[in-house]
C-alpha cells in the first residue's frame, strides 16, 4: 500500500492565499515580496504543506497565524528568507578591509558585526581577515540572522568542499580543517576562529536588544528586499550602531541613495560615519 505521505498530492497556492503569505512576511520580517515569486514561495513552503498534509495553503496560512504556533511560524520565516551566501563573496570588499580600513583603527579590540550571517560564509571570512590583520584576541565578531535554521548551519562550521573554493589559500590552510571518514567531503573552521564568533537570533526589523556599537558593520544583500520606508528606518538604526569613524558596508548590487543616514560615501557600496 502507498505510503500517505507520497500519495498526497499537492494543492496549486491560489492567488488569494499568496496575497496573504505576501503580507504576512511583510509584517514579520518587512520583506516584500514581488508577485513574480509566487511560484518560488508555494516551492518553499510544499515541504510544509507535505508534512501535514493539508489540501489548500490556507490551512497552513491558518496554522502559522495561531497565536500557540511561534515554532512553526519560525519555519515558514526560515524558509521565504533564505539566501544565497559564500566564502569572500564581493572580495573587494575584504580587500578594502584589510588594506584600509583595519589599518586605521587604532582602538582594540576591533569590533565588527555582521548582520545578515545566513549560513557563517560572511562573518567566518571576516573573521579569517581579522585574525590575519589584527591577530588573536584583538577583534570581536558578532553574526546575526533571521533564520534559526541557517544560524545552526553557522555555528556547527560545517561545510561541503566546493564551499572553500574562493577562500585564499594560506586562509584555508591556516584556519580550515579537512574532514576526514564519516566527514570526507566537508571541510570546518578551526575551533579558536569558530569559537570567536557569536551567533544570535535577530529580525532587523524587530526590536532590537540592547547591542553594542561596531567599527564595522556588514549587510550585504538584504536590503534589496526591503521597500523604501523599511530600508530607510533600518540604515539610520544601524547608523546609530557605528562608532565615529566606522564603516558600513553594502552589497554592490545596492545604494543608500536617497537615504538620509547621515553616512558619508567612501566609494560605492562603503560608508563611514563621520
Amino acid at each position: 500500500m502507498a505510503n500517505a505521505q507520497h500519495a498526497h498530492i499537492l494543492p496549486e497556492l491560489q492567488e488569494n492565499e499568496f496575497k496573504k503569505f505576501q503580507s504576512l512576511i511583510y509584517k514579520l520580517a518587512k520583506i516584500s515580496v514581488s508577485d513574480a515569486k509566487r511560484t518560488l514561495v508555494a516551492g518553499r513552503l510544499s515541504k510544509r504543506i507535505r508534512h501535514y498534509q493539508f489540501r489548500t495553503y490556507e490551512e497552513y496560512y491558518q496554522l502559522v497565524t495561531r497565536s500557540d504556533q511561534l515554532p512553526e511560524r519560525q519555519i515558514m520565516i526560515d524558509l521565504l528568507t533564505t539566501n544565497e551566501t559564500y566564502f569572500f563573496r564581493e572580495p573587494k570588499h575584504f580587500d578594502y578591509l584589510k588594506q584600509k580600513i583595519l589599518p586605521n583603527i587604532k582602538q582594540r579590540p576591533v569590533k565588527v558585526w555582521s548582520a545578515a550571517s545566513s549560513t557563517g560564509a560572511e562573518p567566518y571570512t571576516l573573521a579569517m581577515v581579522l585574525e590575519d590583520t589584527v591577530g588573536r584576541g584583538n577583534w570581536e565578531m558578532f553574526a546575526t540572522d533571521i533564520s534559526s535554521r541557517v544560524l545552526e548551519t553557522a555555528r556547527q562550521a560545517s561545510y561541503p568542499m566546493d564551499a572553500a573554493k574562493n577562500i585564499p589559500r594560506h586562509y584555508l590552510h591556516k584556519y580550515c580543517l579537512k574532514g576526514i571518514g564519516e566527514a570526507a567531503g566537508t571541510f570546518r573552521i578551526d575551533a579558536p576562529l569558530r569559537n570567536s564568533v557569536k551567533f544570535a537570533h535577530l529580525n532587523l526589523n524587530g526590536e532590537w536588544p540592547d547591542i553594542d556599537s561596531f567599527h564595522i558593520i556588514f549587510l550585504r544583500n538584504v536590503m534589496i528586499y526591503f521597500d523604501h520606508e523599511t530600508k530607510d528606518k533600518l540604515v539610520c538604526k544601524i547608523a546609530k550602531k557605528i562608532l565615529p569613524q566606522g564603516h558600513f558596508v553594502i552589497s554592490h548590487s545596492e545604494t543608500l541613495h536617497s537615504i538620509n543616514s547621515g553616512l558619508k560615501t567612501i566609494q560605492p557600496s562603503i560608508y563611514q560615519k563621520p
